[in-house]
C-alpha cells in the first residue's frame, strides 16, 4: 500500500566551518538568495590560497581543509556558538582548542591547534578565513543542499554496507520520496510552508562521502559504486531559496507543479 503522507524534512544541519562537524538544528530561518545561517561561514586555509576577505571570490575546496582529502577531520567534534562566535574543538571528548573566530586572538588559537597537532598532514600554514556574507560552499552560488534518504538506502544496497546519511553533509534530509526522485525535480520549485526553493543542480559526490563521520575511517567507495551501477556519481540536489521564511524538522515538503509553457 502506498502511503499518502507527504514527504517531510527529517533533519536540518549547518556546517559553520567548512570540513568540520555538522550541527543539527530543530528549525532554521531561510532568506531568499542565502544559505542557512552561518553555513560554511568559515574555512581553514590549507596553505596560501589568495583569498581576499575584502573582495571575496569563490575558490575550489582543495584550498581548504576538507574531508575529501583530510579524512582525519571527522575525528574532531566541533561546535560554533552564534552569540559568542566561539568555536570549540574536542578530540576524544576533551576540549583541544577554543577561540572566538571573529577575533585575531581566537583565530590564532584555532590555527595553532591545527599547525601543531596535524603538522604532517597539512600543506601549509592553516589560517581561519571569513568575510561578511561569504559562504565557502563547494559551489559558487548560495544554495541549500538536500539529500533523499531513500537514495541513501539504495546506496546501502549497492555497497552492501550501512551508510550514515551524514556522510553526505547536506542541509536538509528528506523522507518520503522514492529513491532518486530528487533528480526529477531539477528546475522545479519546492514548497515548505511559505518557503520556496528552486532546484538548480544535482550534486556530484567526491571522496568525502567515503569517510565514516563516526569513526573517521575511509571505509567505502561510494562515488565509484554510483558510477558503476548508475553511470554517474550524483546523489542529492542543490536548491536556491527564492522565498524566505522558517522551516522545522517535521515540516512537509512538496514539489509545485511546473508552469505550462
Amino acid at each position: 500500500m502506498t502511503s499518502s503522507k507527504p514527504p517531510e524534512i527529517t533533519g536540518i544541519y549547518r556546517y559553520p566551518v567548512k570540513g568540520l562537524t555538522p550541527e543539527p538544528l530543530p528549525r532554521a530561518a531561510l532568506t531568499a538568495g542565502e544559505t542557512l545561517l552561518a553555513d560554511r561561514r568559515y574555512a581553514i586555509e590549507n596553505g596560501p590560497s589568495g583569498f581576499d576577505p575584502d573582495a571575496p571570490k569563490w575558490l575550489p575546496k582543495p584550498h581548504f581543509l576538507m574531508l575529501q582529502r583530510d579524512g582525519w577531520l571527522a575525528a574532531l567534534q566541533t561546535h560554533f556558538d552564534d552569540a559568542s562566535h566561539v568555536l570549540t574543538i574536542r578530540h576524544n571528548g576533551a576540549i583541544a582548542a577554543q577561540g572566538n573566530l571573529e577575533t585575531a586572538e581566537g583565530r590564532t588559537a584555532i590555527e595553532q591547534f591545527f599547525a601543531t597537532s596535524y603538522a604532517g598532514q597539512i600543506k601549509g600554514p592553516p589560517k581561519v578565513l571569513t568575510s561578511p556574507g561569504h559562504s565557502f560552499s563547494d559551489v559558487a552560488r548560495k544554495v541549500v543542499s538536500i539529500i533523499n534518504l531513500a537514495s541513501v538506502r539504495a546506496i546501502e544496497n549497492m555497497v552492501d554496507h550501512p551508510v550514515h546519511p551524514l556522510r553526505f553533509r547536506a542541509n536538509l534530509y528528506v523522507e518520503g520520496w522514492p529513491a532518486w526522485h530528487e533528480f526529477d525535480l531539477l528546475d522545479r520549485t519546492l514548497a515548505i510552508g511559505d518557503v520556496r526553493l528552486k532546484v538548480v543542480k544535482r550534486i556530484v559526490r567526491c571522496a568525502a562521502v567515503n569517510v565514516d563521520p563516526d569513526t573517521a575511517e575511509r571505509d567505502l567507495a561510494i562515488p565509484q559504486a554510483l558510477q558503476r551501477r548508475l553511470g554517474h556519481g550524483d546523489c542529492g540536489i542543490y536548491a536556491e531559496v527564492t522565498a524566505g521564511g522558517s522551516i522545522a524538522v517535521g515540516d512537509a515538503l512538496m514539489a509545485e507543479q511546473p508552469e505550462l509553457l
